[in-house]
């Protein structure tokens, strides 16, 4: 999997890319990150690429000229589809992950300011993903989220795979509580179905501490 990401700030990457699963899928090779700022594609002397926006609104808009052309430099190499990460996307879910994973190649655009110039939107996107309700200052931090959650469902990223398929949202309920060692602590102990060796019976006790945890906290999740 290659991710081409446009940011105006791909430093903000640079931690990220460096730990962790993402920093193991790399050295792997199994997933490549190219990071690529879209200011140094602005025709502005002073490689400008925001403006204020028309109707008087407050804020400032990215212009569409340099992320246009951004794109369609990383389109020459071979089509894929362009992500844009807004709070007026769809809400980026594990299914979401899961449609993409089986990818070659993403483009993400990070946008920043107020918005992007809406033509860049209908020519170029063609998904726009949000991660909620909210908004933050740039697209970088949904950009990490979305590579963090497909490059662990690729196979060999994980040490088990079957790790991330029983995750929460892998199935319409959230994940089952999880113990180790040592039995005890803090005068709390873990369920003696998880030592007992009884696979059936601890199966059915993840399966009902799943089912419990979603009917508590996301019943929304079981009626969809």
């Amino acid at each position: 999997m290659t991710f081409d990401v446009l940011s105006l700030f791909p430093d903000a990457f640079s931690g990220f890319l460096g730990s962790s699963i993402i920093a193991r899928a790399i050295s792997k090779e199994m997933v490549q990150v190219r990071l690529t700022d879209f200011r140094s594609f602005s025709t502005n002397k002073h490689h400008c690429v925001d403006d204020y926006p028309y109707g008087g609104f407050p804020g400032m808009v990215i212009q569409a000229q340099p992320v246009y052309d951004a794109l369609i430099t990383l389109l020459e190499d071979s089509p894929a589809p362009v992500i844009y990460f807004t709070p007026q996307g769809r809400k980026l879910n594990q299914k979401v992950l899961q449609s993409y994973a089986g990818y070659d190649r993403v483009i993400l655009l990070c946008g920043h300011y107020k918005e992007i110039d809406q033509r860049i939107r209908d020519l170029c996107v063609s998904d726009e993903l949000s991660l909620g309700d909210y908004v933050l200052s740039g697209g970088e931090l949904a950009a990490m989220a979305f590579m963090d959650g497909v490059s662990r469902l690729i196979p060999g990223v994980l040490g088990d795979i079957e790790s991330a398929t029983s995750d929460s949202f892998s199935t319409p309920k959230l994940g089952f509580p999880c113990y180790s060692r040592p039995e005890s602590f803090m005068g709390l102990s873990a369920p003696e179905v998880l030592l007992s060796g009884n696979h059936k019976a601890i199966a059915r006790w993840a399966e009902e501490e799943a089912e419990a945890l979603t009917k508590a906290r996301r019943p929304d999740l079981l009626t969809d």
